[in-house]
């Protein structure tokens, strides 16, 4: 733990020192268009309650099928389209609607724009998308000029332009449009999230996140080699969102503070060329990602983030989420330390001056230089577990069991659908909002222009124009 530590802390320092000595030179930059007139932003969106969420799902491949089982286990949703390139995949999602004793949904099905069917379609509030990445902006797009909700698998869009016409078409439409980012219901994370907003970590200075995955056992289930194409065409930091989105949330990104510019560095590509001569005896010379990315990122409030990418290495899975608060530490990877689920990852290192003894007993005992014990941090996330998942479900069942219940990356994708449902049927301000998508998204084509220039400095634009202070902090509505 040390060794990673400290790996990450002269990380950290080199690309601030890139940062730095390249202050003289010229700031990177990319187009803001103007808000169109009459437009405003969508911050605290509330749109008119849904109590039947009519739902239609467009890509049924590795992620799609997931997400229609877990809505058959919150009422008020109702599947009414299902969508994918392939027959079967469509089939297969529908026996599994009619063996959860729920009605059929209509099928399209047969090519790759069968999917303006399903966004024209009268009857459907939201649409749910998880294609391969080069379709997740275009159908959402058009999802929205259509007059539907969107909900898009992340990363949710891959480029600039892509990024600002959601923001605008949201903007424009007064609709929601919502990353599925799952990780921000994580049981550590989102109780981590409760701990710093009732203030024991003191002022959150530093995070870092990563997606530290090797990809070798699932690259040749994507359909048509979608994602190994697109690291073999694109540099930088392709799948950011896993990482930055918990980390943001934790420093109310959009909400207070902003991030202002990003420093990208790389190493040369091995892994996936290797892996590519391996199945198919191609020599590839013009793999263009590199096995391991590091972004640094800072905030208009003298903030840091650092993030990490690699799909390639011999590396346990990682999504390396720290925080580094003025009393307190959080770190879930890569400590396992065989506590029961749901608090079998993640440690904290807190100073016992704002602990009650009832919670802590020994509480004087703290020490925010090492890591409390198993027993202590059990104690502190029953203590602090996120009020979202205390909340009863239908069946009497907390959120949290539920989601425990049905599953989904250990329940954090349950929750992430039953709160889209929730926040639709009640007419509240969504978790996240189409800044967020923007900001974690915004990391693909900006680290790519970094790498692209020597490792200069890009500028990370204010994707809300001029309303990143104008919310209080991060509040889940309820």
């Amino acid at each position: 733990m040390k060794r990673t530590f400290l790996f990450s802390l002269l990380i950290s320092c080199f690309l601030l020192g890139i940062a730095q000595n390249s202050a003289n030179s010229r700031m990177i930059s990319t187009p803001v268009p103007a808000r169109p007139a009459g437009q405003t932003d969508v911050l605290q969106l509330r749109t008119d309650p849904i109590p039947t969420v009519r739902v239609a799902f467009i890509g049924l491949g590795m992620r799609g099928p997931g997400a229609v089982k877990r809505m058959t286990h919150i009422n008020g949703v109702e599947v009414v389209a299902l969508c994918d390139v392939e027959e079967k995949n469509v089939k297969k999602v529908n026996k599994m609607l009619e063996d959860a004793g729920v009605d059929k949904a209509k099928e399209y099905y047969g090519n790759t724009e069968i999917w303006r069917e399903v966004t024209a379609l009268p009857n459907v509030d939201l649409i749910y998308i998880a294609t391969d990445w080069l379709h997740h902006a275009k159908i959402g797009i058009q999802a929205l000029k259509d007059g539907k909700h969107v909900a898009i698998e992340v990363p949710s869009a891959m480029n600039m332009d892509e990024i600002w016409e959601l923001i605008n078409l949201a903007e424009q439409k007064r609709l929601h449009c919502v990353p599925l980012e799952n990780c921000n219901y994580d049981t550590f994370e989102l109780t981590t999230l409760n701990m710093v907003q009732q203030g024991l970590f003191g002022e959150v200075l530093h995070g870092e996140g990563a997606y530290i995955h090797g990809l070798q056992p699932f690259w040749q289930r994507y359909w048509n080699n979608w994602r190994m194409d697109y690291n073999r065409k694109h540099r930088g930091d392709l799948y950011p969102t896993h990482g930055l989105a918990p980390v943001c949330q934790a420093m109310n990104i959009h909400r207070g503070d902003k991030m202002n510019f990003l420093v990208s560095v790389d190493t040369k590509a091995v892994g996936n060329p290797a892996f590519i001569k391996e199945k198919t005896g191609e020599d590839v010379k013009d793999f263009r990602n590199g096995d391991h990315t590091s972004t640094l990122i800072r905030t208009e409030k003298g903030k840091s983030i650092l993030i990490e990418h690699n799909v390639t290495s011999p590396r346990p899975y990682s999504r390396m989420y720290q925080l580094t608060g003025t009393k307190g530490f959080a770190d879930k990877y890569p400590i396992r330390d065989n506590n029961p689920i749901p608090y079998h990852e993640g440690a904290y290192a807190l100073g016992g001056d704002d602990l009650d003894s009832e919670t802590v007993p020994n509480h004087e005992d703290l020490n925010a230089h090492r890591y409390m014990s198993p027993e202590t941090k059990l104690a502190i996330m029953k203590k602090y577990q996120h009020p979202i998942t205390k909340a009863m479900f239908d069946d009497k069942k907390t959120v949290l069991e539920k989601a425990q219940e049905v599953g989904g990356h250990g329940g954090m994708d349950f929750i992430m659908d039953y709160r889209l449902i929730y926040c639709l049927q009640k007419g509240l301000p969504m978790d996240m909002d189409v800044y967020d998508l923007a900001e974690w998204c915004c990391l693909i084509p900006l680290t790519e222009i970094s790498l692209d220039n020597g490792s200069a400095p890009v500028e990370i634009p204010d994707f809300t124009r001029g309303s990143w202070n104008k919310l209080d902090g991060l509040k889940f509505a309820q």
